[in-house]
C-alpha cells in the first residue's frame, strides 16, 4: 500500500512539473511565418491581382501575391490598430459599392466577407506583425 501511495504521489508531482511553464506570453511565442513575411516585406511593385474596383485602403502596404487555383491572394500589413482597420475595410468596400456578407471583430483578429464585381473574397486582419501592424490576408475568387 505504501508503494502505492508513493508511486501516486510521484506521478502528480510529475504531471505538475510538465504542466508549469508552458504557456507563454504571445510576445514570446514564434510569429506566424507566413504573417512575418508579409508583415517584413516591401510593397509591391506590380498591380495586385483584384478587382478594378476594389478598394485600396490608406495606411495598407500590399508586400505579397499568389495564386491558388482560382483564387488570388495578396498580402501585406496595415499600419495602425486593428479596430481601425477592420472600420475602414468596412467602409471603404461598402462606398465602392461592394457588398459586406459578413463581419466580425474579435480581441487579435477580423474578417470582412466581400462580394463585387464578379468576385467574392474576405479580407483577415491579424494581429501578428508587432510593432504597430497588423497582418492583411486578401483572398478573392470568382462567384
Amino acid at each position: 500500500m505504501r508503494r502505492a501511495v508513493l508511486a501516486c504521489a510521484l506521478a502528480a508531482a510529475a504531471l505538475g512539473i510538465a504542466g508549469c511553464g508552458g504557456g507563454g506570453d504571445k510576445e514570446s511565442e514564434a510569429a506566424n511565418p507566413q504573417a512575418k513575411a508579409a508583415c517584413d516585406g516591401t510593397a509591391l511593385t506590380t498591380k495586385p491581382n483584384l478587382p478594378a474596383s476594389f478598394p485600396m485602403v490608406e495606411e495598407t502596404t500590399l508586400t505579397k501575391q499568389s495564386t491558388q487555383g482560382p483564387t488570388a491572394v495578396v498580402e501585406g500589413y496595415w499600419s495602425g490598430e486593428l479596430q481601425d482597420a477592420h472600420d475602414e475595410y468596412v467602409k471603404e468596400f461598402k462606398a465602392a459599392g461592394y457588398e459586406v456578407l459578413f463581419e466580425e471583430l474579435e480581441e487579435h483578429d477580423s474578417e470582412v466577407s466581400w462580394q463585387g464585381e464578379g468576385r467574392s473574397g474576405q479580407v483577415a486582419l491579424r494581429d501578428d506583425c508587432g510593432g504597430g501592424k497588423i497582418y492583411v490576408h486578401i483572398t478573392n475568387r470568382p462567384t
